[in-house]
């Protein structure tokens, strides 16, 4: 079937990241894949290339277009590639949204010029040992000192961490009322060259080995009030609405995984000889591999929906959670078929099928499990 989610712009772009994949990523990505992270210069190609300013207005440097298809062609050609940009996705997917719908204007022009050079690399801090999904418990304090709010606490699993050099910090304000635990939380943008702010650990994950992700520590660190975003207090209502687009951009990503999967696959049944034929040509290949495509197609006619939703600011929570829930779901069985056609060679981390089973893992525990998606579609429903 004919997709008509994208225009020529979108396809014009697509011809020219792939080819910067092809001659700036494919040759070192193995190279960062030892490393555990991509190098910090590469994301000053990545703004050079224009990806961090896609979006932003054109008085602060970008290129002002308010669409989330870009973002979606990248999704595609960064799996297509099997590579991935390491942590750039959270600093231009997860962060850039809450600048722009809540930075003040001395904010924007602060913030946004050296954000879409790629100057300042951006990450966002939520998650606490302990706490997990429940943001509400978060225990990280920032008390206000007459023209400084002092941060103290604990972060974890901050992607983008380790080269961060600003981090929007989720901390208490004031303590959570009896009505409403989720009272009191702000967000406050930290630079990470204050004093009191460390990075520990480096963490070692099963998948996703090109973004640094770090636990974060703050003692004692002195945050500027005028690094406040947005109201004090509100900061759990602000999470919440972004939440619908960081539930697509987690469903478009392990679309692109499953729909790569099955390309990586084909290519290898069509080489891979076995009792002196092609393993292809066997019925049992075809029918997994066409079973596939089917679940693949079915996954795309949801994820297109979904972002011509979005970008026309029609895109709820709960079908949100419904694309996230059906398109990880499908990757996740895709991938685990696609790397048993592999057979003992699917194991193998050289080949792309060994990374994308790995990296696809995450998508049903980040921005919320299929289990919470599961309960924000059953509300929605009455139930």
């Amino acid at each position: 079937m004919r997709r008509t989610v994208f225009n020529e712009d979108h396809e014009a772009f697509r011809e020219t990241l792939r080819a910067f994949i092809e001659a700036e990523v494919v040759p070192v990505h193995d190279e960062w894949l030892a490393a555990g992270q991509a190098p910090r210069e590469f994301y000053y190609k990545l703004a050079e290339l224009g990806l961090f300013g896609i979006t932003v207005p054109e008085e602060y440097g970008g290129a002002g277009v308010d669409t989330h298809k870009f973002e979606a062609v990248q999704y595609e050609e960064t799996a297509r590639a099997g590579v991935s940009f390491g942590g750039s996705g959270v600093h231009v997917n997860l962060c850039l949204p809450y600048i722009k719908m809540l930075a003040t204007e001395e904010q924007k022009k602060r913030y946004l010029p050296k954000f879409v050079s790629g100057e300042e690399m951006w990450a966002i801090a939520m998650t606490e040992p302990g706490t997990g999904s429940d943001l509400a418990g978060m225990k990280t304090t920032a008390k206000l000192d007459g023209t400084h709010y002092i941060l103290n606490g604990a972060k974890t699993f901050i992607t983008g961490g380790v080269h961060a050099d600003r981090v929007i910090v989720c901390a208490r304000t004031a303590a959570p009322t009896a009505e409403d635990r989720r009272h009191g939380i702000s967000l406050i943008v930290v630079d990470t060259k204050s004093e009191g702010y460390s990075v520990g650990r480096k963490l070692d994950k099963l998948g996703m080995k090109t973004s640094d992700t770090a636990e974060l520590a703050f003692v004692d660190v002195k945050v500027p009030v005028e690094n406040l975003l947005g109201e004090e207090n509100k900061g759990f209502h602000y999470l919440g609405h972004n939440l619908a687009s960081e539930r697509w951009g987690i469903a478009y990503g392990a679309y692109a995984q499953a729909k790569a999967a099955i390309r990586f696959t084909q290519q290898y049944a069509q080489e891979r000889v076995a009792f002196g034929k092609p393993v292809a040509t066997f019925q049992n290949t075809k029918f997994e591999l066409a079973a596939c495509k089917a679940e693949v197609d079915a996954a795309e006619a949801v994820i297109d929906r979904a972002t011509e939703a979005l970008d026309a600011g029609e895109l709820t929570p709960a079908e949100a959670a419904s694309a996230k829930l059906f398109c990880t779901e499908v990757a996740h069985r895709v991938i685990d078929r696609c790397l048993q056609l592999h057979g003992g060679y699917g194991y193998m981390n050289e080949y792309p099928i060994a990374r994308l089973y790995a990296d696809n893992r995450v998508n049903r525990i980040v921005g919320g499990t299929s289990e919470i998606m599961k309960t924000i579609i059953a509300k929605d429903m009455g139930l």
